[in-house]
């Protein structure tokens, strides 16, 4: 079932850190990949991806006047993928709006953004277990290359 009709996709500004924040943390404790998350960190990054275009973009999913999701594109380097690449670093469409084809609208608008913004090759990841947004991704092209992501914190986390 699709019915993403309606819905309007909007760049972030920091005045819509607070809706991204209830939204983050939704995103952050749902299950499979449930982590904990820390506001202020949250907030802070965000701020920081909002102030500089260089390390991305954020766009609210809006039906009318109510909110219905987000997603977050972060831009890096990779000589692999010969140049810049991009990552969509954070999905998230409300339990309500789930299974309308939001997930999908609001990939193809990044990936749009993407190619405009000179980027070669978009990346995402997905927490094992999570079935739907698995297949969502293969059906729109996205290939799983058998490696891991790891991760070494270079900063402590803040608690």
């Amino acid at each position: 079932m699709s019915d993403a009709s309606g819905i309007e996709l909007r760049e972030a500004t920091l005045s819509d850190s607070p809706v991204l924040l209830r939204m983050m943390r939704a995103l952050a404790e749902q299950e499979p990949g449930k982590i904990e998350f820390d506001e202020p960190a949250a907030l802070a990054a965000l701020q920081l991806l909002l102030s500089e275009p260089r390390f991305g973009r954020a766009w609210i999913l809006w039906d009318g006047a109510t909110v219905a999701g987000y997603v977050v594109l972060t831009i890096s380097f990779s000589f692999e993928y010969r140049g810049r690449d991009a990552f969509i670093d954070e999905l998230y469409v409300d339990p309500a709006y789930r299974r309308r084809g939001l997930g999908r609208l609001a990939i193809g608008f990044a990936e749009q953004r993407a190619k405009e913004l000179g980027v070669n090759a978009v990346h995402l990841e997905v927490d094992h277990g999570n079935d739907p947004a698995m297949e969502l991704y293969r059906k729109i092209g996205y290939a799983d290359h058998g490696r891991y992501l790891m991760t070494k914190w270079l900063r402590k986390k803040q608690k």
